[in-house]
């Protein structure tokens, strides 16, 4: 059975620095927890002398890696979780990981060390050859965020399919000079950026590459977008948003540049959150039943933690999605 100091030889630490990492010291760099968390990963070290206990017991805990909490669309993918959670005496751990690879890393020791029963992705920021190796100590699920090698399930929606009734709504009201924002160069990122390019296709419309916009998540995203186009000298006259908070900035700030939605630009965001409704003009949205991911990736957890053999079976859990046409286009 390896011990500590094991580990310390392995990650090429010392004692105590090994020490310090295991009971979360403030001052230790991110590096070397990332050698010490690899260290115990190949060692199979657990940091607690009743070691076979802990490789059996059970916490009634699931902990859930967002990027940020801030975005509205989590807190009610949570609430879904939730929901199913404590129906069945489950708790949830909520952990941020802020598109931190390191932070991401920390929390799946949480798996490693037996902190809690199993993991659920909503964004991922390593790469899958980096997670797949955390398996084997318990089930993980991806939940809204996908990877074609991913060999865990899946609980998604097709957002090829999103972006591309999105975008034929706004050229069946007439766009044919439409910009385009994502989020990440993640696998999500670049399907809803396929969906947006194939409807302009369809239609015979070129993209603009200089109206391509990415990595673009917060209201204040939205408004530095708006500043953006403003200053074009050819502006487009629709935006197809990849989130409603990236929308509900640009609608703030274009009153700011008394540029009217939608007979200036039509903005149509993505989510549905409350916010959209609320707007003024209200949001045009793609709507995701973002409760009933939550739900359905709990209930998928909860009969993986009741029969292990579920955990090397890779499936693909689909939700519908759905224009939800209001003011702004």
């Amino acid at each position: 059975m390896a011990t500590i100091e094991d580990v310390a030889k392995l990650a090429g630490l010392s004692r105590s620095t090994v020490s310090r990492v295991l009971n979360n010291h403030p001052y230790v760099t991110d590096e070397k927890k990332r050698l010490v968390y690899e260290a115990m990963k190949q060692l199979e070290y657990y940091p607690n002398s009743s070691a076979q206990r802990l490789r059996t017991q059970k916490t009634d805990t699931i902990a859930v890696l967002v990027p940020r909490l801030t975005n509205p669309f989590f807190p009610f993918l949570i609430e879904g979780l939730e929901m199913i959670a404590v129906k069945y005496g489950f708790q949830l751990l909520i952990c941020q990981t802020h598109h931190d690879k390191e932070k991401e890393l920390s929390f799946l020791n949480l798996l490693l060390t037996k902190q809690v029963d199993g993991l659920i992705f909503t964004a991922i920021e390593n790469d899958w050859a980096t997670i797949d190796s955390f398996k084997t100590y318990g089930p993980m699920i991806l939940c809204n965020e996908y990877m074609s090698e991913a060999t865990v399930p899946i609980v998604r929606l097709d957002q090829v399919k999103g972006s591309y009734l999105g975008t034929r709504h706004l050229i069946e009201k007439g766009h044919k000079e439409i910009a385009y924002c994502g989020g990440t160069s993640s696998e999500l990122g670049i399907d809803r950026e396929q969906g947006f390019r194939k409807a302009l296709a369809e239609s015979g419309l070129v993209v603009n590459e200089k109206w391509l916009f990415r990595d673009l998540y917060s209201i204040e995203c939205g408004k530095t977008l708006l500043r953006k186009l403003v200053e074009m000298d050819h502006r487009p006259s629709a935006i197809f948003t990849g989130s409603d908070e990236v929308a509900a900035g640009i609608i703030r700030e274009a009153k700011n540049h008394k540029i009217r939605i939608p007979n200036e630009l039509a903005v149509i965001g993505f989510d549905d959150q409350p916010i959209a409704e609320l707007l003024e003009p209200s949001l045009t949205t793609i709507r995701q039943p973002t409760r009933d991911m939550g739900m359905k990736t709990m209930e998928l957890m909860l009969a993986m933690l009741a029969n292990p053999n579920m955990n090397e079976a890779r499936q693909i859990i689909e939700l519908p999605i759905q224009v939800i046409s209001r003011e702004s286009v």
